[in-house]
């Protein structure tokens, strides 16, 4: 039992669906887990596990921000034997032709976090990626869906609120696609511990247009991310 998650051992399936926002995973699991039943309730991060077309998959809220998010998903990995993680997040364009409501699968994360340069002692730059298999699934089953799921670097910042306004166009000009803020610190853990990850992104607001969607369809009306991430973490 671990000291934030709290499951007892066999709660949590090997394939983990992970939004940030712990309603959402209450919602996901809700809407498309049979026999879903919450195992964990700790600082109200819920946690549900169920079947999805008869596999068992769980489904974990992480909380905003890398720090939060490396504490659920090395728990998942180093306690429960968690194979594979799929991030289901929403982030914020930085390209103009990338709009609300459009789908982005992580190909890569850049970062502004120190996390990774402590990590491997101040002297490199690690440059975490996703799983290939998992990201080659993921546009498969999207091409199957009619979706026109958009593949390429992300930004997972540290800072929501920042005072660089230059850096996102400057970013936009490199082909980083939109901003959040959990994935490189997903991708880097899951290497440590030879799981599999990928990040999906529903875009929910337009950093250079200035538009958002609103508060309760960030919650629960992400529909093509979630059933996409879910064909993907059971195929």
């Amino acid at each position: 039992m671990s000291t934030h998650i709290g499951a007892k051992p066999g709660e949590i399936a090997e394939r983990v669906l992970m939004p940030g926002d712990p309603l959402r995973a209450k919602w996901i699991a809700e809407t498309y887990l049979e026999d879903a039943k919450c195992y964990s309730t700790v600082r109200n991060m819920f946690g549900f596990t169920g079947k999805y077309k008869g596999i068992d998959v769980s489904v974990q809220g992480s909380g905003m921000g890398m720090p939060s998010c490396s504490i659920y998903v090395h728990e998942l990995l180093a306690e429960y034997g968690v194979k594979t993680i799929m991030r289901v997040g929403s982030a914020g364009s930085i390209q103009e032709d990338l709009g609300l409501r459009d789908v982005v699968a992580a190909i890569g994360a850049t970062t502004d976090s120190a996390m990774n340069r402590q990590r491997f002692d101040n002297f490199v730059d690690y440059a975490p990626v996703a799983d290939f298999g998992l990201l080659r699934t993921a546009v498969d089953k999207a091409a199957e869906r009619g979706l026109a799921l958009r593949v390429g670097p992300v930004m997972a910042a540290d800072a929501f609120y920042g005072d660089q306004p230059d850096l996102y166009g400057k970013l936009a000009n490199y082909g980083v696609l939109c901003v959040e803020m959990e994935t490189a610190a997903l991708y880097t853990i899951a290497a440590r511990f030879k799981a599999k990850a990928l990040t999906l992104l529903t875009i929910s607001d337009h950093i250079l247009q200035g538009t958002a969607m609103p508060a309760e369809d960030r919650e629960r009306s992400f529909s093509q991310m979630a059933e996409l991430g879910l064909d993907t973490i059971i195929a």
